[in-house]
C-alpha cells in the first residue's frame, strides 16, 4: 500500500463521508485557481497546511513526502516564464515581469495541489469509488477503476519482490547487469499481470459476475455542520483575500 493511502485509511476523517471532505479540499483547490495569486493563493496555501496538519491529523513528514512530487511540477512549470526566446535583447533574455508570473504560478499551483492532497489524505479510494456510482457514473467505468485500484498494489508487490531477488543474486552490481534485470524485471512483471488477470477473470466467471461487483461500503451521512465549517472557512478566506487586496491597491 502506498503511504498516501496509508494514511488515508488511518486518517482521523476516515469515518466521514467523501461530500463533506471534497467540499473543503476542491473548495480550496478552486479558491487557488480563481483568486488572485498574491494574497489568495498564499492563504489557501497556509489554509490547506493548517487543516492537514492540524484537524486532519496528516504527519508533516508524510506531507512533505507526498507534496514535492507535485511541487517539482509546479517549479518546472514556472521556470520558463523567467525567460523569453527571441525578441530585441537576443536569443534567450529576462522575461519582462517573468519573476512575478512565475511566482504567481507557482503560488497557485501549489496551494491547489495541497487542497487536493487534503481530500487525498483523508479519502480512501475504496470508499469513494463505489459511491460514484450513485452519481451518475456508469457501472463498468466504476468496476474496471476499482479493479486496477486493487491490483495496482499486488503488481508494485510484485515488482519490489523482484527485485530484491534479484539484488540478493547480485543482479545489479554492475551497469550491464542491471540492464539485464531491468529487462527481466520488465518481463515477469509483465507475465505476473496477465496471469492475475487471467485468474480474476476465471474467479468472477465462476461466482457468476453478472457486469457489476457489489462491496461493501461504510455507512457515512452527509455532515450539515462540516459542510457548514468548510464554507464558512472557504467565505474566510475569499473576504480576506479580497480585503488585503483592496488595502494593497488603496496604498
Amino acid at each position: 500500500m502506498l503511504p498516501i493511502d496509508a494514511a488515508a485509511h488511518s486518517s482521523r476523517w476516515r469515518r466521514r463521508h467523501p461530500v463533506d471532505k471534497a467540499v473543503l479540499g476542491l473548495g480550496l483547490t478552486v479558491l487557488a485557481i480563481s483568486l488572485p495569486a498574491w494574497p489568495g493563493a498564499a492563504l489557501v496555501l497556509v489554509t490547506a497546511v493548517t487543516v492537514l496538519l492540524g484537524p486532519a491529523g496528516v504527519p508533516a513528514r508524510r506531507l512533505w513526502r507526498a507534496w514535492r512530487v507535485p511541487l517539482g511540477f509546479c517549479v518546472t512549470g514556472a521556470l520558463p516564464l523567467l525567460v523569453r526566446v527571441g525578441g530585441p535583447d537576443g536569443f534567450v533574455s529576462a522575461a519582462p515581469g517573468g519573476p512575478a508570473h512565475a511566482a504567481g504560478l507557482l503560488l497557485r499551483t501549489s496551494a491547489a495541489s495541497l487542497g487536493v492532497l487534503l481530500f487525498a489524505f483523508t479519502t480512501p479510494m475504496s470508499d469513494l469509488l463505489p459511491r460514484l456510482v450513485r452519481a451518475g457514473v456508469p457501472a463498468p467505468v466504476v468496476d474496471v477503476a476499482l479493479v486496477t485500484y486493487r491490483m495496482s498494489f499486488l503488481l508494485l508487490d510484485s515488482v519490489r519482490r523482484i527485485r530484491d531477488a534479484q539484488a540478493a543474486r547480485l543482479g545489479h552490481t554492475t551497469r550491464a547487469a542491471a540492464w539485464r534485470s531491468l529487462g527481466g524485471l520488465g518481463a515477469t512483471a509483465f507475465t505476473r499481470a496477465f496471469g492475475r488477470a487471467a485468474r480474476l477473470q476465471s474467479g468472477l466467471a465462476g461466482r457468476g459476475y453478472d457486469g457489476s461487483l457489489r462491496v461493501l461500503v461504510p455507512e457515512a451521512r452527509v455532515s450539515g455542520r462540516f459542510t457548514a465549517a468548510s464554507l464558512t472557512l472557504l467565505g474566510a478566506v475569499a473576504a480576506l483575500t479580497f480585503v488585503l487586496d483592496s488595502y494593497g491597491k488603496g496604498r
